[in-house]
């Protein structure tokens, strides 16, 4: 195997390892100041300044301001996307518990992942075949099993 997507591999397991700790950080910031908003607003605070430091310490040249009023607008998405997810997860974690909340996170990115593949949105389409509609669906049914909807609290 490529050494190169090895990698990759471990990195996107770990990242999704600390996602549950992040809501659940984010969660009890909100618990013990203001409340999930706030505590949103400092997760990407502080997300900004851990991400200037690294830029800064890189060097990695900026555009200019000319190159960023031409992009269009709706590449600004990306980021207020980004602000739902935090304040989402900061919001329902004491609700859903880390399980139940990154599982059905789970459900909808792949859900969401196969439509945007199928209909090629930024890239070139991926149609879904009778595999990976297969794959999603265990992915789906697990997601249901540790929520447990049918069951009540």
């Amino acid at each position: 195997m490529n050494v190169w997507l090895l990698s990759s591999i471990v990195l996107a397991a770990l990242i999704g390892m600390v996602l549950p700790l992040q809501a659940l950080l984010n969660a009890r910031l909100g618990a013990l100041t203001q409340g999930p908003l706030f505590a949103s607003f400092v997760s990407f605070a502080v997300g900004t300044v851990a991400l200037a430091l690294v830029l800064l310490a890189t060097r990695t040249p900026w555009p200019s301001v000319r190159e960023l009023a031409a992009l269009p607008a709706w590449l600004w998405l990306g980021g207020l996307i980004g602000a739902v997810f935090v304040f989402s997860g900061t919001l329902l974690v004491p609700r859903l518990g880390a399980a139940g909340l990154i599982c059905l996170i789970v459900f909808g990115q792949v859900v969401g992942s196969l439509l945007v593949d199928h209909f090629g949105v930024l890239s070139q389409p991926r149609p879904v075949d009778l595999l990976r509609l297969a794959g999603a669906t265990l992915v789906c049914v697990g997601a249901l099993l540790v929520v447990r909807p049918w069951q009540p609290g």
